[in-house]
């Protein structure tokens, strides 16, 4: 202040508008998906900001603000594996937002890994970038791969982990690349033989959230590798199908989709379920609709067909797990 005058320094031009995918001499827009079209890059300084058009105005985002990765592993939480990934994620991209998915898949289960990531994907945000360490084959030939599924990224072993989550984007007609990770300055310094979540998986995924593109941190493939998963069977009286989840309250999920009994929807109370030698007549909406310790058969959040105990575990009452054939009559 300044006889009652605010000083001000001296006036400088505003920095130049770089369009989207122009070199700016720092590191790129994050590029996993596509590219908003009214996005654009200011240079200015030592630092870019990623400024998004809006009604309002314009707003400053800085770099790697707008990086969302998630991290599903089958480590649990007891060893600190599942910290040393975020902090050497945090250590190439600071700003990167990060979110657990599940540490507690059952150790080496691909399939149930491949489930979960294809359930939960779809609710997250445009250039998310999935990290998946289910790795029973680590440190062998298996690749370490990264993928575009749409507009998200998936970054882990070529195991089939993504098998459901490509056959999603598949049907949804969402574009798909592959990139064997095959580029060891994107990894750490030091990789060792049984820890590639830390070693690649993690560091690749920062540069990613930097803004590094698919094709700077691996080399092209198209084979990526695919489980074979149950499919239901239509029968003379319905369908057949298997357990392919048990979830935390013990409600066992089908592979048989609301779309399956689609015709028969109209009159559920005609519908019978048979598993592990029980009968349960009638699908219902909600588990409030039986007295709790009763089994109770209903369409799950995800739209498989699922079997359920009221206030109770079904796969506990029932002594089923995933593989037990699941019947509707």
């Amino acid at each position: 202040m300044d006889g009652g005058r605010t000083h001000r320094g001296p006036q400088r031009d505003p920095p130049p508008v770089l369009k989207t995918g122009e070199p700016t001499g720092t590191q790129p827009l994050p590029n996993c998906g596509k590219d908003t079209p009214s996005e654009e890059v200011w240079q200015g300084g030592n630092e870019m900001a990623l400024m998004r058009l809006t009604r309002r105005g314009r707003r400053a985002i800085l770099p790697g603000s707008m990086s969302l990765i998630t991290l599903m592993t089958d480590f649990g939480l007891k060893d600190g594996n599942v910290g040393v990934m975020k902090g050497v994620i945090l250590g190439i991209a600071p700003r990167a937002q990060i979110v657990d998915l599940s540490h507690f898949i059952p150790p080496q289960n691909i399939r149930e890994a491949a489930l979960i990531l294809a359930r939960s994907a779809p609710f997250f945000p445009p250039k998310t970038i999935h990290v998946v360490v289910v790795d029973p084959g680590v440190g062998t030939a298996r690749r370490p791969i990264a993928a575009r599924l749409g507009t998200q990224c998936f970054v882990g072993p070529d195991n089939g982990v993504i098998t459901m989550l490509l056959e999603h984007a598949e049907r949804q007609g969402w574009p798909a690349a592959f990139f064997h990770l095959d580029r060891p300055q994107f990894w750490l310094p030091e990789v060792s033989h049984v820890f590639h979540g830390r070693d690649i998986f993690a560091p690749v995924a920062a540069h990613l959230a930097n803004g590094k593109a698919l094709s700077t941190v691996g080399t092209p493939v198209s084979d990526a590798v695919r489980l074979e998963l149950p499919q239901p069977e239509r029968t003379p009286m319905g369908w057949r199908g298997e357990i392919i989840h048990v979830d935390h309250f013990g409600n066992v999920a089908s592979n048989i989709r609301i779309e399956h009994l689609a015709e028969w929807l109209n009159t559920p109370e005609k519908i019978t379920v048979w598993l592990c030698g029980a009968e349960i007549r009638g699908l219902v909406r909600t588990f409030g609709e039986r007295a709790p310790g009763e089994l109770a058969a209903l369409f799950g959040s995800t739209g498989n067909l699922i079997v359920s105990v009221v206030n109770g575990s079904a796969a506990q009452k029932l002594g089923a797990k995933v593989g037990d054939e699941f019947a509707v009559e």
